[in-house]
């Protein structure tokens, strides 16, 4: 998985050096980079581990040419995900249960910002591993401590339909055999509530350190089904993005 997102920034950079000048009327502008995650080994898992952390924010279409920030309204941008596959090596609590290959996940974003509070919602299709819908909705609210750093902190619902919270929180007759869980089906709904605190550090005009504390719980059907260690889903992340923005 690490060296399939190298790759992937290593071919995206050179097709999206930073533009220096915005003559300009329109930019489309959008914060990318690659960190470090230490958060729970699949959703409902009582251990946490490491991994890639791949940065994909800020994709705004700016009429203002003011990159990476948008102005205060409606706004709409592309929403990417990626889910990493679950397999019963991951922790033991998985032995007996299938295996979910890598997701991608592709949709859009919508937000409203009004001076220094934020709200949004986004909606994904998953492709891979798993088929079906996912989403948050949130409000996030910013502070500039100084001229190079800024703090968001939010409340976020995760939102999955009934294929994607099957696919990851269900267990079929079959997993019930080999597991030993007795057979849990479910449908969709919120499956996940989370408290946010992230910040930016500027190292420049165009690259930035970003760090994020989480806190999530699991709640609902999903948070009920057998599979689930401990509802209680901290995380920490750290890395670093730069700022990609293409004058049009």
């Amino acid at each position: 998985m690490k060296n399939l997102i190298a790759a992937a920034l290593l071919v995206a950079a050179p097709m999206a050096a930073p533009v220096a000048a915005y003559a300009q009327d329109r930019v489309f502008s959008i914060d990318a980079g690659l960190g470090v995650s230490v958060s729970p080994t699949y959703p409902g898992s009582d251990e946490v581990e490491a991994g890639p952390w791949l940065l994909w924010r800020n994709a705004v279409f700016n009429a203002t040419g003011e990159k990476g920030v948008p102005g205060d309204g409606f706004s709409i941008s592309p929403s990417f995900g990626l889910v990493g596959e679950r397999n019963e090596d991951d922790d033991d609590a998985l032995a007996g249960l299938n295996q979910i290959d890598r997701a991608y996940e592709l949709g859009g974003r919508a937000s409203y910002r009004s001076g220094p509070v934020t709200g949004y919602l986004s909606l994904r299709k998953g492709f891979g591993g798993h088929h079906g819908i996912t989403g948050e909705a949130g409000v996030k609210y910013r502070t500039d401590a100084s001229d190079r750093l800024s703090l968001w902190s939010g409340l976020e619902l995760g939102y999955g339909n009934g294929e994607y919270n099957q696919t990851y929180f269900g267990v079929t007759a079959a997993e019930s055999a080999a597991s030993g869980y007795a057979a849990y089906d479910l449908g969709g709904g919120i499956n996940k509530v989370s408290a946010k605190l992230e910040a930016r550090y500027s190292l420049s005009d165009n690259t930035a350190l970003l760090g994020e504390v989480e806190y999530g719980r699991i709640v609902g059907d999903a948070a009920d089904s057998p599979i689930v260690q401990d509802r209680d889903q901290p995380a920490v992340r750290l890395g670093i993005v730069r700022n990609f923005s293409f004058g049009f």
